[in-house]
């Protein structure tokens, strides 16, 4: 049985889960629109996730909720002391006093409370992003029926994640936007780009492969296709859809199909590839003070509020993929029938 049947979707195509730009209403209309819509969780708290899966549920589509199963490292004061100070400059420049920002992670990690509110829901896919969750939260996941997928970024992380339970795996390669999946392999220089990466897979991995970075159109589809994918994965095509809650100064930024990206730390002190602005460009989109993932959140978010009421994307993640050639500001379903032309080719 092909892949996007399994999915219950007209084609082999999920759009990515993307926290912070998008909710529910882009996930129905890629859905809706034959390919598989997904709800990034690892934003939402349990309130949230329960009413964004129950408008999920009731349109009778099928639909992925992905999680994030990164371990929430414990806060130290020395730590932030450190990025704060690098951050300082900034800070007296936009009157933000430190002191006052609380000591809080920026991403949730899936856990029990979390796997409460899943357990009401019948969804097609959950995926998860940094490895998979404990074994006995994976059984409770999988006791609702749904088909397991998670990211990797080499052939070794492809390989744990089959033996420890997935039904698909996700090959991450270095042109995808936002953050890195890695989770065993962190060193970049061992990652590779995704035709590299299905190469690496497909002999050794005898699950379903869900190719995912820089695929923007129907051409990079029918290239993964060909290269042994048994599905595609986009994200950043989608940014400019009428459906997505890409903000305004975000949008304006992926319209220049020429801006460079880089992986940064800056933003949540996990490497995540995003379009440069100020702070990436005066302190380098990598800085040893910013704490680990996701620690550097808190003291930047301020910052990021305060820029964004001038009009500034200067503290912004402007999350992106190397290739937006395929953005296009349309309707999601537009989009869908743009890249599915890449199944035919």
């Amino acid at each position: 049985m092909s892949l996007h049947h399994i999915l219950k979707t007209r084609y082999p195509l999920i759009q990515a889960p993307m926290a912070g730009v998008q909710d529910s209403s882009l996930a129905m209309a890629v859905s809706a629109a034959g390919g598989l819509g997904s709800l990034p969780a690892a934003m939402l708290d349990a309130q949230s996730l329960r009413r964004e899966l129950q408008v999920l549920q009731a349109s009778g589509l099928p639909y992925n909720v992905n999680f994030f199963c990164h371990t929430t490292p414990t806060h130290t004061t020395t730590a932030e002391s450190a990025w704060q100070a690098t951050l300082r400059p900034y800070y007296q420049e936009f009157g933000v006093d430190p002191s006052t920002i609380p000591a809080a992670p920026g991403r949730r990690p899936f856990d029990e409370e979390m796997a409460e509110v899943l357990e009401e829901f019948t969804p097609t896919v959950v995926s998860f992003h940094f490895g998979l969750p404990s074994q006995p939260l994976l059984a409770r996941v999988k006791a609702r029926g749904a088909l397991v997928l998670s990211s990797a970024t080499t052939l070794k992380e492809a390989q744990w994640l089959v033996s420890h339970g997935a039904d698909g795996v996700i090959a991450q390669g270095l042109e995808a936007g936002g953050h890195r999946g890695h989770f065993l392999d962190r060193d970049v220089t061992a990652q590779s780009n995704l035709l590299t990466l299905l190469q690496q897979l497909t002999p050794n991995i005898h699950v379903p492969i869900i190719a995912a970075g820089g695929i923007a159109d129907a051409h990079d589809v029918h290239a993964a296709m060909s290269a042994g994918a048994s599905a595609v994965q986009v994200g950043t095509s989608f940014l400019l859809c009428h459906e997505a809650k890409t903000s305004a100064l975000h949008r304006a930024r992926l319209r220049d199909v020429q801006a460079p990206t880089a992986l940064t730390n800056l933003f949540t002190g996990g490497l995540a590839r995003g379009m440069f602005n100020r702070v990436m460009h005066e302190i380098g989109p990598e800085n040893a003070t910013a704490p680990i993932f996701p620690m550097a959140t808190q003291s930047i978010a301020p910052l990021r509020a305060k820029a964004e009421a001038k009009g500034c994307d200067d503290f912004t993640p402007l999350w992106s993929g190397i290739n937006r050639s395929g953005c296009a500001e349309c309707s999601a379903a537009e989009m869908v029938q743009r890249l599915v032309a890449g199944f035919a080719c």
